[in-house]
């Protein structure tokens, strides 16, 4: 009996360590793209090039971060104007989700089966791009402002019905009725009683909202012309638009082009931005990292 026990945990062992090995291998096949983006953005242009892609390259060079950082105070304000709009933006999305989901998972609320139906047809039929444009800029006159950034992303349907499954899950309805018999309003219960327990789920909610802003950049296409209002995304998009237009000018001379292709570091810009855009979020990611799994298993749930 003994000797089957034993058999039986060197062999849960051995299991142990495969599934270690293979998840370490994982997650070196998850870094490992990353990292090679951050060699090829260090490369030499000319080397790069001659030899291609090479996770050791021949010649080093910081000459792509010099290009971008040549915009100074541009880059510099629109860096800003991207952790504003992220900071602003999520707290708005986190209050309007919470609120509209908490609403949607309370049993007693009479018009509960409306408000969800207006949010699944939401999801499925949107008004287009066109009335979107004109209801921003015409009826609510947000254009070149702050809150064109901010508010067309405040509001996401999917979150919604998350945090509503998870707040049906994970707070029960008797911790809420003994707070109202002693005399809490909806309000007291939903922000010292609800919003502490849905913790991992409010997390979950803030991450996706904040990586929504941080990656915009088609709203600042539409609605933004003031240089001082352009976030991080979009300046990154209109450099390398501003690269590809003088390396592929019509009016120019073969020469020319070629001088420029030759002179620019198109790929390792490329690669440069990709670091520049992803860093922030990524050094951000691991406060969220102990709520997301917990929040996204339990609240997809339905």
């Amino acid at each position: 009996m003994e000797s089957k026990i034993r058999q039986q945990m060197y062999f849960s062992k051995k299991i142990e360590i495969f599934f270690k090995i293979l998840l370490v291998l994982f997650a070196i096949s998850c870094v490992f793209p990353f990292l090679f983006v951050v060699v090829i953005s260090l490369t030499d242009e000319v080397a790069l090039s001659i030899n291609g892609y090479q996770f050791i390259p021949e010649a080093w060079s910081m000459e792509a971060y010099q290009y971008i950082f040549s915009e100074g105070s541009q880059l510099i304000s629109s860096l800003a104007v991207t952790l504003l709009i992220t900071v602003i933006g999520t707290i708005i999305a986190v209050f309007m989700t919470g609120t509209y989901a908490y609403v949607l998972s309370r049993s007693n609320f009479p018009f509960r089966k409306f408000f969800t139906f207006y949010l699944f047809f939401t999801m499925l039929f949107a008004g287009g791009l066109v009335p979107s444009y004109l209801i921003m800029t015409k009826m609510l006159g947000l254009k070149n402002t702050i809150w064109a950034l901010i508010l067309p992303l405040a509001f996401s349907p999917y979150n919604v019905i998350i945090l509503r499954t998870f707040f049906k899950k994970s707070i029960p309805e008797s911790i809420i009725e003994s707070a109202k018999m002693d005399g809490a309003t909806e309000m007291r219960v939903f922000f010292q009683i609800v919003l502490p327990l849905a913790l991992p789920g409010v997390a979950t909610i803030g991450l996706f909202a904040s990586l929504g802003y941080w990656n915009d950049w088609f709203n600042a296409l539409l609605y933004i012309d003031n240089n001082k209002l352009l976030p991080l995304q979009y300046l990154l998009m209109k450099i390398q638009n501003t690269i590809d237009f003088m390396a592929r000018n019509t009016d120019m001379t073969l020469a020319q082009q070629q001088s420029i292709q030759n002179s620019l570091p198109q790929e390792s810009i490329r690669m440069a931005m990709v670091v520049i855009a992803t860093v922030p979020i990524a050094i951000v990611y691991p406060f969220f990292q102990k709520y997301f799994v917990n929040g996204l298993t339990m609240g997809g749930v339905k």
